[in-house]
């Protein structure tokens, strides 16, 4: 597959030294003067068939490169060759802005990106491993319950009609939907999408079931029912033909019908205070049948299998020895040891998708690929190591070369040291981030890069020391009797005042300990990788407060009101509304967006980009970069927030960038920007290491070290051995994941640490530091 974008060739941007030379044509991939984003007309070969990792720092073009030119068109021309009749249902999919792409492969991007919000997919559903066992009940379950679908709780034949194969019931209040001392005229009904005057309340009022003057507190039994039981039925009226449903009935169909992760932000708000979820009381949460449950295997039905901790159920499945099943045996043991090998043996298959963060979901994905029979495709992975203990990075690894070796070309966009070193390939991009990135600062192998005397390449052998002196805490942090998920009635003290970091393997109870015992204490700030709730308006302009002082410095420098500024408000481009892009909505497939004709993508009106300040109009301060802000903002409340912003690493972040398009890792640094304006606090940050390069881990310490020094207490959840080394206090999980994790195996210095323990994570901090681990 080939894409040769002839636009007027671009000169070469940095071509390094270690490119593939003589090389066949065909053997890698060539690009030629890519523009997407912040890259600078690059040139690349990208050699087939090997391990390529793309280097810099955050910013610097490496996803512009690999996710935004050559996966995106990749995808693109597999889209074209399609029926128009197909294509009328895709996404319609834009050239990227580069000259020349040419010996493409199809594209299967393997990334961080939530699995979806739909709750009947689990890790079962997603890998197959579901499937395979449900065959396997239906031939070997005793009594016999029917074929596969039996055994489906996404089926009519399997699932519990209860619940509708949920494994949960919802329980509406109607307490939460209205205002009884209110008349509907006066808005009585407080559920979003029912305000006065919006097509739900119109029907309500003209449908002579409901007083629209009255207050609610005053209907007659009658009409209470009216208003809330009343089912479906048609009326009919002078010019008004509709359907009437009383209010619970309604909502219940709109919103309880679909999966709360689905919903938009403001209507899961929503459902969080109007229903109370249980577990079904038919089938206790098992979402099957009461046939399907009562057909076992070896004492257990597949409800009770698919709830085991996946290594417990490889072991299960492996006493299954009857012929009939043998093959199917065999596909399911090799698809419960690809996700044991790959470090999620502590998940279970009934684990739902939407649970799972964003490296979990990214590892569910690897193990289809593992199994697959095509060949000679090209993977993008975006951090694979994200969430890896070290530990488990070696089995990330192990992986990526086992998916190489099946004559495939991988792609992958990473900082940890330990996966550049498998390269074959590194395509090192910078020197900086946002404008003063997008240039390819080396290409070649590992050994290239180390000498290059690039950014990546000084660092690439960096090394975090141990404190000589740690800072004495000045009081505790009790957490005792923790039980959550695997913990095991653990107890630990964590030191106030100094800097702490809770590590184990992934699935030891790290969260589970912290996240489920400190949160809502006095004086406890969260700062995780969770989505910020918001809509597509949202920006770190917006979330940070860093808008107003910006559109009051517009407004005194035009002698015009403040709220003209907003894209929010009277200031918007009446087309898009202020979002500078108009959405298509496709019903079932995914929305569609295209830049807004009227406004160019700018949000405001014309009369609005009119007013300037200092030569700028909002629109292009908006566009700015935070460093390049900062200068443009030198003193004042911009300045203040932008410093917090370029402290925790994100300068080359638009102020005007959608928050939905940000990684968890810039999620929270964003949160945390927000909170240093608070008083002293105890800071809980979940992998701030996250989609940091090299060098920005020694900033990140640093601004860890002002934290505690200011007189906070930092609390790290981290797999990053640099924040180990730098830390005051270490709290160790394990032994192991899942069942055989969840008890404290280690507390003390990080010096004790490396000098008496016997952990995993022990044996990597020794390794990471080497034979003088206090050596500058």
């Amino acid at each position: 597959m080939g894409s040769d974008l002839e636009a007027g060739r671009g000169g070469r941007s940095g071509a390094g030294a270690g490119e593939p030379a003589g090389a066949d044509s065909h053997e890698v991939i060539e690009v030629r003067g890519a523009r997407e984003n912040n890259l600078r007309g690059v040139d690349a070969d990208i050699p087939k068939r090997r391990l390529t990792v793309f280097t810099g720092v955050s910013g610097s073009g490496k996803s512009s490169l690999v996710f935004g030119t050559v996966a995106a068109e990749s995808q693109r021309l597999i889209n074209e060759t399609y029926s128009a009749f197909v294509q009328s249902f895709l996404p319609n999919r834009r050239r990227p802005d580069v000259d020349a792409l040419r010996n493409l492969s199809a594209a299967i991007v393997v990334g961080q990106e939530p699995m979806g919000a739909n709750s009947r997919s689990t890790v079962g559903t997603a890998t197959d491993a579901l499937t395979m066992l449900r065959i396997v009940f239906s031939r070997l379950g005793t009594p016999y319950a029917g074929t596969s679908s039996a055994f489906s709780f996404n089926s009519a034949e399997g699932m519990c009609p209860e619940c509708q194969g949920l494994g949960r019931t919802a329980t509406l209040d109607p307490d939460a939907l209205v205002d009884p001392t209110r008349s509907l005229n006066e808005g009585a009904i407080t559920v979003p999408g029912f305000g006065v005057g919006s097509w739900y309340w119109q029907v309500f009022v003209r449908s002579g079931y409901a007083d629209p003057d009255r207050k609610l507190a005053d209907y007659t039994p009658g009409q209470w029912q009216d208003f809330l039981h009343r089912p479906a039925t048609k009326i009919k009226g002078s010019g008004f033909t509709h359907t009437y449903e009383g209010l619970l009935v309604k909502v219940r169909r709109l919103y309880l019908g679909k999966d709360r992760e689905a919903l938009k932000p403001h209507l899961r708000e929503f459902v969080d205070r109007a229903v109370t979820f249980a577990a079904c009381p038919a089938c206790g949460g098992a979402r099957l049948n009461a046939a399907a449950l009562a057909s076992r295997i070896a004492g257990r039905n597949i409800a009770e299998c698919a709830a085991l901790q996946i290594t417990d159920l490889a072991a299960f499945v492996r006493t299954l020895d009857a012929p009939s099943v043998a093959p199917l045996v065999a596909g399911l043991t090799g698809t419960l040891d690809a996700l044991i090998e790959i470090g999620l043996g502590y998940l279970s298959l009934d684990r739902e998708s939407a649970t799972l963060s964003g490296g979990e979901a990214q590892r569910v994905r690897m193990v289809r690929h593992l199994g697959s029979s095509l060949t000679d495709l090209t993977y993008v992975f975006d951090e694979p190591t994200a969430g890896l203990h070290p530990h488990d990075i070696r089995r990330m690894n192990d992986l990526l070369l086992r998916l190489r070796d099946k004559g495939n070309t991988v792609l992958v966009v990473e900082h940890k040291p330990e996966t550049i070193a498998l390269a074959d390939h590194v395509v090192d991009l910078g020197p900086g981030a946002g404008p003063a990135g997008g240039r390819i600062c080396y290409t070649g192998d590992v050994a290239g890069l180390r000498a290059s005397g690039t950014l990546t390449g000084r660092h690439l052998g960096h090394r975090a020391r141990l404190r000589e002196t740690v800072r004495t805490p000045k009081g505790h942090l009790a957490i005792t009797g923790a039980t959550r998920h695997n913990l095991k009635n653990v107890a630990v003290d964590l030191p106030l005042g100094v800097l702490t970091a809770v590590t184990g393997v992934a699935g030891s109870g790290k969260s589970s300990l912290i996240h489920g015992s400190l949160p809502g204490r006095e004086g406890v700030i969260v700062a995780d990788q969770s989505a910020i709730r918001g809509s597509r308006r949202s920006n770190p302009a917006t979330y940070t407060g860093l808008l107003g002082p910006i559109r009051t410095a517009f407004a005194r420098a035009n002698g015009v009101k403040a709220s003209l500024f907003s894209a929010n408000s009277e200031g918007a481009c009446p087309t898009c509304k202020g979002l500078g892009l108009v959405y298509t909505d496709l019903a079932m497939m995914a929305g569609v967006s295209s830049v807004c004709e009227q406004c160019e993508g700018r949000r405001y009106t014309r009369e609005v980009l009119a007013h300037t300040l200092r030569g700028k109009n909002i629109s292009e301060v908006l566009a700015m970069a935070v460093d390049e802000a900062r200068e443009f903002f030198p003193t004042g409340r911009a300045r203040a927030v932008l410093d917090r912003l370029h402290d925790v690493g994100l300068g080359y972040l638009g102020l005007g960038q959608p928050l939905n398009t940000l990684s968890g890792g810039e999620r929270q640094r964003l949160k945390l920007a927000v909170h240093m304006a608070e008083k002293s606090a105890v800071y809980l940050l979940d992998e701030p290491t996250s989609g940091l390069h090299l060098a920005d881990v020694d900033k990140l310490l640093a601004l860890l070290d002002r934290l505690v020094d200011d007189g906070n207490t930092v609390i790290v959840i981290e797999h990053h051995q640099a924040v180990m080394a730098h830390a005051d206090w270490i709290v160790d999980l394990g032994p192991g994941a899942g069942h055989d994790g969840g008890r404290i195996v280690f507390t003390g210095t990080p010096r004790e640490l490396v000098e008496t323990g016997d952990t995993l994570t022990a044996r990597h901090l020794r390794e990471y530091l080497g034979p003088d681990p206090y050596a500058p």
